[in-house]
């Protein structure tokens, strides 16, 4: 259920695999055939290189993409040397499947951040503001008399892992505090970060109870 990949050529030279609507592009260098070894009914081949490289105009994409992209690339950066990872033909199957993977979370979140830009204001949401890998939302509520920014430190590792954040108070009595204590009640998975809106929301916007 994770193939976010699409191959676009195999030769004996190479292959080459786009990724997320083709922002992102993977070629694999052939080495020689491996004496003995097969994949797929045909000798196996060792694999001399892991190139990974960016089509995405971040000037032209919407916010929500380019975040998606730096998350991604993130990922692919923390591996370190591909190739020494996968260093034959056997080896490719697992590796796409890190990759798509992580495509897969990031690209749910870049629709997460979609739909907070839209309906956001649903959640008592103002404003979500992304900038390099941090999402601030800033929340407004009359009827609980706070304003405030929540700032979200975002990573690859999204929605398997605790987001770190700091918490700016405009008006009211709305701090770190108060946030922590209904971000803990959040467990991490899917749809996090909506999760999270809904959740402040619901337990310190709506005013008195």
């Amino acid at each position: 259920s994770f193939t976010e990949w699409e191959l676009v050529d195999w030769s004996e030279q190479q292959a080459v695999f786009n990724f997320l609507y083709d922002s992102v592009t993977l070629t694999v260098g052939f080495g020689p055939p491996i004496d003995g070894e097969f994949f797929a009914s045909r000798p196996s081949r060792s694999i001399i290189s892991l190139d990974f490289e960016s089509f995405l105009d971040e000037e032209q994409a919407p916010p929500s993409s380019c975040v998606v992209l730096r998350l991604i690339l993130q990922f692919i950066e923390s591996r370190g040397k591909w190739q020494e990872k996968c260093p034959t033909v056997h080896c490719l199957p697992q590796a796409l499947f890190d990759i798509s993977l992580v495509v897969n979370r990031c690209r749910i979140l870049g629709q997460e951040l979609e739909f907070l830009k839209r309906w956001g204001a649903k959640f008592h949401l103002l404003e979500t503001d992304i900038k390099d890998t941090e999402v601030k939302l800033v929340f407004s509520s009359a009827a609980a008399f706070a304003k405030f920014d929540l700032t979200l430190a975002l990573s690859h590792d999204y929605p398997s892992a605790v987001l770190p954040f700091s918490v700016h108070t405009h008006v009211g009595n709305i701090r770190e505090k108060e946030i922590a204590a209904v971000l803990s009640s959040v467990p991490v998975g899917h749809h996090y970060l909506r999760r999270i809106v809904a959740s402040i929301n619901q337990n310190l916007l709506l005013g008195p109870k």
